[in-house]
């Protein structure tokens, strides 16, 4: 039921109001306090009232924090003394998906020992359901968003002479907008209006559609550009020049800045990351672990002794010594303090390692099925692999990784080489491979 970000899918097929009533009962079988929020879509409404009424059946008493970024409600967890919150969200996907994710008292995701819990609930009707009495109560809490936006103020120094320019992509990253403002920067925004529809470009912060927010980077002369997904737990950026920074780039230099300003030398990211990132790692005197893709795992690595960051190509950030949840209002503010003092976005881009990276998203049907023959094939031809997560074959002059999307019915394959000719050919025997597999 759970993926590697919650439950998502389409609304009214995969998700209904039964799913939220179901996950809440499950989650208020074993809690006390919880708390309820949404992103934007429309559809979040109907299944947080459904969520809430799950969990109340069960007697856990409900704070609704109404329409909120992820990191937001991860954060009130703690803050709010509660045990547990659920977020009604889709993250990156399209207007007609939405999901649920659950958060833990450590603002960490629920792994997978509480995941498994939920979903045997759920598949055995186990439910603590309460009488008249002891219902539960629902509340609701006024002011989340502006208690993230002052933490985050007061951690970081002025940025009076920066300039922004933030694309909020309709969804719930406003925190970062009045961050920045608070802290002294010139903020020009972007899609700034709420709107589950997501009309003015696709939720997911990609090079594709980005366009216009490298445009206006450009066109103002601004010192660099940020853009979030529909509920604000992804953050990815442009430079002064107006160029897209790729994921990898971005989590280089997010490592290398850990490593060097914190005694915690160790990174946590999945396994499809480029070499770069523990190239520079490893120049910086620290080291990278690998994980399976998903920001819980990498959340549920970073969260042991001797990390200090983890992050995932996909813009999905993870500072352990302030909160196990990716948070895109942290990272925004943290490469706006790393252009403050190290100078502009673009010299730090062009001074990173890049090497020939090929990712492509591949629909299947049935990816359990597809996969077991892909692992099959790749473990019996080649001796370096590594099937954490997919399967990853490492080559002298590069890797390939091909896994099952854990959101989606996609196969991703990424191929990666330090030049284009073996990029190209390592890409072409991991399609072969899972064209083979389909084909059976």
């Amino acid at each position: 039921m759970f993926g590697t970000s919650g439950v998502r899918g389409t609304v009214g097929d995969e998700i209904t109001a039964e799913t939220a009533l179901a996950v809440g009962r499950a989650v208020g079988s074993d809690a006390e306090r919880v708390l309820v929020g949404r992103d934007v879509r429309d559809s979040g409404a109907l299944l947080a009232d459904a969520a809430s009424a799950g969990l109340r059946e069960c007697g856990a008493d409900v704070v609704r924090l109404g329409v909120v970024s992820t990191p937001t409600l991860a954060r009130h967890v703690a803050w709010l003394d509660a045990d547990a919150a659920v977020g009604m969200t889709a993250s990156h996907n399209p207007a007609p998906d939405n999901g649920l994710k659950l958060w833990s008292r450590s603002g960490q995701a629920f792994d997978a020992a509480a995941i498994d819990r939920v979903e045997r609930r759920i598949d055995d009707g186990d439910y603590d359901l309460q009488g008249y009495a002891s219902l539960g109560t629902e509340t609701t809490h006024d002011g989340a968003t502006a208690r993230v936006v002052d933490h985050l103020v007061g951690r970081f120094p002025a940025f009076e002479d920066l300039s922004v320019v933030v694309d909020l992509g309709n969804g719930t990253g406003r925190p970062t907008v009045e961050a920045l403002v608070a802290l002294g920067a010139s903020v020009t925004t972007l899609n700034a209006q709420e709107d589950g529809r997501f009309p003015t470009r696709k939720s997911e912060p990609t090079a594709d559609s980005l366009d216009g927010l490298c445009r206006t980077v450009e066109a103002l002369d601004a010192d660099l550009g940020i853009a979030h997904d529909g509920d604000a737990d992804r953050m990815m950026a442009v430079t002064d020049a107006g160029a897209f920074v790729p994921g990898d780039v971005l989590l280089a230099l997010f490592s290398r800045e850990a490593v060097r300003s914190t005694p915690s030398s160790r990174v946590a990211v999945p396994v499809d990351t480029s070499l770069l990132v523990s190239d520079v790692v490893r120049e910086a005197g620290g080291e990278v672990s690998y994980t399976r893709v998903g920001d819980v795992h990498v959340a549920e690595e970073a969260a042991k002794a001797g990390y200090g960051f983890g992050g995932e190509p996909s813009g999905a950030w993870i500072w352990p010594a302030e909160t196990l949840c990716p948070d895109a209002h942290l990272a925004a503010l943290r490469l706006a303090a790393l252009v403050t003092e190290s100078g502009p976005l673009s010299t730090l881009v062009e001074a990173v390692p890049t090497y020939e990276t090929r990712r492509e998203n591949v629909p299947v049907a049935d990816k359990t099925r597809v996969m077991q023959r892909v692992t099959e094939r790749l473990t019996a031809q080649f001796d370096e692999t590594l099937t954490l997560d997919g399967v990853r074959v490492d080559a002298e002059d590069g890797w390939f990784l091909v896994r099952a999307s854990g959101t989606e019915p996609l196969v991703r394959v990424t191929a990666e080489a330090r030049d284009v000719a073996a990029a190209e050919r390592l890409q072409s025997t991991a399609r072969r491979v899972l064209d083979e597999a389909l084909d059976d």
